[in-house]
């Protein structure tokens, strides 16, 4: 059963979600992961769908086009031949919290520390919030490997200080939908 990554974008507005599953539907395509936001009035949409043994991307690609056409999206369709798509977590779960005025490299500096401690960012949602002084929030879902949590919380007060910023640091207990 082959399985493809399907990436969606364009301005928001209604039905756009209802589309494109049920074209994917319609050719067969069960939706195994998803994840939708929406980004200053833009949506975005990453899906990985498994589809029927006869499923290639050029099929998913002309299937979307009149949806894509008539709701002026961008989409893009990748098959997805390796089997990390069910890897088991690598460590224990965190969430990270960030909060600064909004500036150029605050995302690049906090996660090139997360990745010199073989930190996995799973979920990263990250906002310009409040007037009239933006405030960049950023939430980001770790999975922190063992070995890499010592020290951590003394690098991440290096970066406040760096930056200008506050950040918390908390397990995250509960891995619900």
């Amino acid at each position: 059963m082959p399985r493809f990554a399907v990436s969606v974008f364009g301005l928001d507005r209604p039905g756009i979600v209802a589309a494109v599953t049920r074209v994917l539907a319609d050719v067969g395509c069960n939706l195994e992961d998803a994840s939708m936001t929406i980004l200053r009035g833009h949506f975005a949409m990453m899906l990985l769908v498994s589809g029927p043994d006869h499923t290639t991307d050029e099929l998913l690609e002309i299937a979307l086009a009149p949806v894509a056409d008539g709701l002026d999206l961008s989409t893009g369709i990748r098959l997805v031949t390796d089997s990390v798509t069910a890897a088991a977590p690598a460590g224990a779960r965190y969430v990270l919290s960030v909060y600064g005025s909004d500036r150029p490299g605050l995302v690049a500096r906090v996660t090139e520390v997360l990745a010199a401690r073989g930190i996995n960012i799973v979920d990263l949602q990250a906002r310009v919030i409040g007037e009239p002084e933006a405030v960049y929030a950023m939430h980001y879902e770790l999975e922190v490997p063992a070995e890499a949590l010592p020290g951590l919380e003394e690098e991440l007060r290096k970066v406040e200080g760096e930056l200008d910023v506050r950040s918390s640091l908390q397990p995250d207990e509960a891995d619900l939908l």
